[in-house]
């Protein structure tokens, strides 16, 4: 019988033998019997193609998944090209890589971001567009080197805005911290301004991942952004800090009042102080920045700042390198023509 229904999930089954062929028996996908005999024609006209005329066999947008995680395994970011890969399947399983188009893509990104904490969903920028477009940019292309499909569909990226670099002096920072009346805001935002930490790394750390003799804390893989652990150098102010923080115990290093871990930073305190301040257009990420600058000001090198702040590649860094030419004026001498 070229097609049947399974007794208990009731979904329909083709059974086709093609010409000098291998038995293939598949799944529908469908109850209904009229699509399912729809299916069962295409795939036994396709399979006459292959045969008869030399035809490709259609791939699976599924395939083309598994071959990209594949190659993709043991990568920085391999979580990132899981998530997307997740998304992917949501809108294009079932079908055919060759069947899938530009439009397809473009129609098919993702628009909001939804939180599981409640939160309203977010907008998405063009920029986590362009990483989407980038991982399905990539299953297509090793479809193509396999000789899977004829031609890869073509993605043009979103126009990005250009990075936004805000960083502060030592002397509003100072400024900044003491006005932040909230005491474990106040500490975590110093910390920030000392290691250079991200907000997540910063409320997640534990006491068992901290050092204090050898100066150094650890942000485990699975709270880094890059997926990759990696190390806190601690300088004389934040061992200070820490070590007065250690007297409270528990669990966590930044912690409520009440011994109860933070969710997420104090918002509301953090642009009330900088309102105070007279600090615009900054947020709690611009620490992060700010911390970057200093160091550049103080002429650590571009490479060390990369392991220092956990970046990915070098070129993540250079947008620092402008922010302070101050530390090169004494080498701006160093070649004249009229002495």
């Amino acid at each position: 019988m070229a097609i049947r229904k399974n007794k208990e999930s009731g979904i329909w089954w083709v059974d086709i033998t093609p010409p000098g062929g291998q038995r293939v028996r598949r799944s529908t996908g469908t109850k209904n019997k009229k699509e399912a005999q729809e299916y069962h024609d295409q795939l036994k006209a396709e399979l006459w193609r292959i045969e008869k005329l030399g035809a490709k066999p259609k791939r699976s947008f599924e395939e083309g998944c598994v071959r990209f995680l594949q190659v993709s395994a043991g990568q920085a970011d391999y979580q990132t090209k899981v998530r997307h890969v997740r998304y992917w399947l949501e809108v294009f399983a079932g079908r055919s890589l060759c069947s899938i188009t530009a439009d397809d893509i473009y129609a098919g990104l993702p628009v909001y971001r939804e939180f599981d904490d409640g939160r309203e969903p977010r907008k998405i920028s063009e920029a986590t567009k362009n990483r989407y477009l980038a991982s399905i940019r990539r299953i297509f292309s090793l479809a193509h080197k396999a000789d899977w499909i004829d031609k890869v569909p073509n993605l043009t990226n979103y126009r990005e805005p250009d990075v936004r670099v805000r960083w502060i002096t030592k002397e509003l920072a100072k400024r900044l911290i003491d006005n932040i009346h909230l005491p474990w805001m106040r500490d975590v935002c110093e910390f920030a301004l000392h290691t250079g930490a991200r907000a997540n790394e910063i409320l997640t750390l534990e006491w068992e991942n901290v050092d204090l003799d050898a100066g150094v804390a650890w942000v485990i893989s699975s709270k880094a952004k890059s997926g990759r652990a990696r190390s806190l150098p601690l300088n004389a102010e934040a061992l200070g800090l820490l070590r007065r923080r250690k007297q409270k115990g528990g669990r966590w290093v930044f912690t409520r009042s009440t011994g109860k871990p933070i969710s997420e930073i104090d918002r509301r305190v953090f642009n009330k102080a900088c309102k105070k301040v007279g600090i615009v257009d900054f947020r709690f990420h611009d620490l992060r920045h700010t911390w970057a600058s200093w160091h550049v000001q103080a002429g650590t090198p571009l490479f060390i700042l990369k392991e220092l702040g956990g970046w990915e590649t070098l070129e993540m860094v250079r947008k620092y390198a402008h922010l302070d030419a101050s530390h090169l004026a004494e080498y701006a001498d160093h070649v004249t023509f009229r002495s």
